[in-house]
């Protein structure tokens, strides 16, 4: 397994727009066979700072994500509404084991 989590900060006009699109590629997401788990979570004590909790079951996983349609859409749309590009940092689980999920 490899989880990524992605940190965005998105301008404080576009919150919305960027949870509704969003969801729409998380949703999306979720029905490749390379994906465990896709959230979207937002930080509470600031609403423009979101993560994305990307759970993949290998590293191809990770490339052939980026080339769906879904995710092209997603980045084209969102990234003129981010403060600064988004920061991913990649972790290896430690528990539960791969094999338990």
């Amino acid at each position: 397994m490899l989880i990524v989590h992605v940190h965005v900060y998105v301008l404080p006009e576009y919150v919305e727009a960027f949870k509704a699109a969003t969801i729409v590629n998380a949703s999306n997401s979720v029905r490749e066979e390379g994906i465990a788990r896709f959230d979207v979570i937002q930080d509470e004590a600031d609403p423009t700072h979101f993560v994305l909790n990307e759970v993949y079951r290998s590293v191809e996983a990770t490339v052939a994500h980026k080339e769906t349609a879904h995710y092209a859409a997603w980045r084209d749309t969102v990234t003129p509404m981010m403060a600064k590009p988004r920061t991913p940092v990649r972790f290896t689980e430690v528990y539960p084991p791969a094999e338990e999920w």
